[in-house]
């Protein structure tokens, strides 16, 4: 399950769980991208339970749409990732070191309270 919400002018929350395969991440990217348009400045809060890797063929379809989640993470400034798995919150911020502008910054879903905090300033 991937779902997008939009939860301000320039904020989006994203709840992630399960297993996507190709035809849930066309369209889970299709949301995000759709629901993100014209958002400066963005902030994301992304909150990953029980991840399972995505199918070969959801991994296609990310791949194909590379250049369009390239230009949609310019429209975001920070991303708080809240996950569980300790892998989980080390790649986040390994991908946030290797993406100028954006600054990515992970919390235990016990924290999200400071996720939140954190997003806000």
């Amino acid at each position: 399950m991937f779902r997008v919400t939009v939860t301000g002018e320039n904020q989006l929350e994203l709840d992630l769980s399960g297993r996507l395969d190709s035809e849930a991440m066309k369209a889970a990217l299709d949301e995000l991208i759709e629901k993100s348009r014209g958002m400066e400045h963005g902030r994301v809060l992304y909150r990953i339970g029980d991840f399972e890797w995505p199918t070969l063929g959801a991994m296609g379809v990310e791949l194909a749409r590379l250049p369009a989640l390239f230009g949609m993470v310019r429209r975001f400034e920070k991303i708080a990732v809240v996950a569980a798995r300790g892998w989980i919150r080390s790649a986040s911020k390994l991908e946030g070191a290797l993406i100028p502008g954006l600054e990515i910054r992970a919390f235990t879903p016990e924290e999200e309270d400071s996720a939140r905090r954190w997003l806000s300033q």
